[in-house]
């Protein structure tokens, strides 16, 4: 079932620090320099996912586990397609520019040409998020779990937009998703405590 039905957003602005959850950080030279080498291997794009993630789960060092999370991002934000990929550097150069309906724009085209590449999606609720667009975002986000159930990116908005509604529980669920994916992440161990503690002491 859809989480659209389970409450009603708010129009409430949401932190800033909700939306860096959703959109990935900048590469460094040396993430870069990690992927182009895995790039050189045999694997596919999803061996190599699916091996990042599988040493995400594992991995219980913060510092270690951000590493690999970066590389997960890298590999997202590659299509596969030069078009694609080039729709989205406009896009991400309008957003900076605060020119959001071209920024839009991209991201419908990227979308339509390739509706199952999961970032365009991703980019797109992070769009609708900075605006105050929560349902349209929420939509995007449950399109983008669709597409890569393990987005833990998507989650994290998805934790903010719910937490935003104010329902502790599915927020707490949320955020549970999240650390089966990346356990090792500080934040969101933080949000699962509070909100377990806060629903434990609503029950006595």
């Amino acid at each position: 079932m859809s989480a659209m039905r389970f409450f009603a957003l708010t129009s409430a602005v949401l932190p800033l620090a909700s939306i860096l959850f959703i959109t990935p950080p900048p590469a460094t030279a040396a993430e870069k320099d990690v992927i182009v080498e895995q790039r050189d291997s045999n694997s596919s794009p999803k061996q190599r996912l699916d091996q990042l993630f599988s040493q995400l789960k594992r991995e219980r060092d913060p510092d270690k586990a951000s590493s690999i999370a970066n590389e997960i991002r890298l590999e997202w934000n590659d299509s596969g397609s030069a078009t694609i990929n080039l729709l989205m550097q406009w896009a991400d150069k309008a957003i900076e520019e605060k020119r959001t309906p071209a920024a839009l724009d991209f991201l419908d085209e990227a979308i339509a040409l390739k509706p199952d590449y999961a970032e365009s999606w991703n980019r797109r609720a992070t769009l609708n998020f900075v605006m105050g667009n929560y349902r349209k975002s929420m939509s995007d986000i449950e399109r983008v779990l669709d597409l890569e159930p393990r987005h833990f990116g998507a989650l994290s908005g998805m934790a903010a937009i719910l937490s935003n509604s104010g329902n502790d529980q599915l927020t707490l669920k949320a955020w549970e998703r999240f650390l089966d994916i990346y356990p090792a992440d500080r934040t969101a161990q933080e949000q699962v405590n509070t909100l377990a503690e806060k629903l434990a002491g609503n029950r006595t």
